[in-house]
């Protein structure tokens, strides 16, 4: 089971990466609070202080077609916001 599956680059996710040293991640679904802490330290070397994860239910999303009314529904996923203990980074953008 690979437990992290990407990371999370959003602007809102960037200023608490730089302020509070926050980071998030898409994780499975199966996946609890000591599996992720263990995956991002192993990944990235650094110390972990807190995780925090958060189930997210897909929407169902319908748009018109030719055919009538499509009707569909997003993936449900689990999210994982992690908080580096002081001194510790994630440069997500260094192997760029």
């Amino acid at each position: 089971m690979e437990i992290l599956v990407k990371p999370i680059i959003t602007e809102k996710l960037t200023a608490q990466g730089e302020k509070l040293n926050r980071y998030g991640f898409i994780v499975d679904k199966r996946a609890n609070k000591l599996e992720i802490k263990g995956a991002v330290e192993k990944m990235y070397g650094v110390k972990v202080d807190s995780v925090n994860t958060q189930q997210y239910v897909g929407k169902v999303k319908t748009r018109n077609t030719t055919r009538g009314l499509a009707v569909g529904r997003v993936n449900r996923c689990k999210k994982a916001f992690v908080t580096l203990k002081q001194g510790e980074v994630i440069d997500f953008y260094a192997s760029i």
